[in-house]
């Protein structure tokens, strides 16, 4: 577990990951208003593609908190945060905690299968087959539901752990208040 308890400022998110999150917001929240099939909604999923596929190598070989070894969701470690939410005890994370780790590898793994299943429909194997177009919009909603459902967990594991999680992912400071 990355717990730090002080109520001293802790520097968790480099500006990759940073610039890679709001950068991954934008495309993700223009893509659902600019009209499917328009090359600005291509330009948007490929450029959403291409940042999570960058996010990965980062994860790899960013710093320690943008490392999937530092926070990786194993059975272990969920295991441990629900059994710690479920007593009331407050676990406090440097980065992301394991469900919150969860939902972020779900939320790429989706970026992705949306970029796979935009390209498909270019393609001439493809071209016009309406289950696909269906099963895009499915991963599109999908998304959609998940990223909503992530922000207000951040809001509300905010509170619960007294961290402004959303600032952090601003400044890349994470300070949890005491009070």
């Amino acid at each position: 577990m990355n717990a730090h308890s002080s109520g001293q400022p802790v520097r968790v998110w480099d500006p990759f990951v940073r610039v890679f999150h709001w950068s991954l917001v934008a495309c993700v929240l223009l893509n659902f208003v600019v009209e499917e099939g328009e090359a600005l909604h291509q330009a948007l999923g490929y450029a959403a593609s291409a940042l999570v596929g960058a996010r990965i190598l980062w994860g790899f070989v960013g710093t320690r908190h943008a490392r999937f070894a530092d926070f990786f969701p194993t059975p272990d470690r969920l295991r441990r945060h629900f059994a710690s939410l479920l007593a009331g005890r407050r676990e406090h994370h440097v980065g992301h905690n394991p469900v919150g780790a969860l939902m972020m590898l779900a939320l790429m793994a989706f970026v992705l299968l949306l970029g796979l299943t935009g390209y498909m429909q270019t393609t001439d194997m493809f071209w016009g087959d309406e289950w696909l177009e269906e099963v895009h919009e499915a991963l599109a909603s999908t998304l959609l539901g998940l990223a909503g459902l992530h922000a207000a967990a951040a809001i509300i594991m905010g509170r619960l752990e007294r961290t402004n999680l959303i600032g952090a992912m601003i400044t890349g400071i994470k300070l949890r208040r005491d009070r």
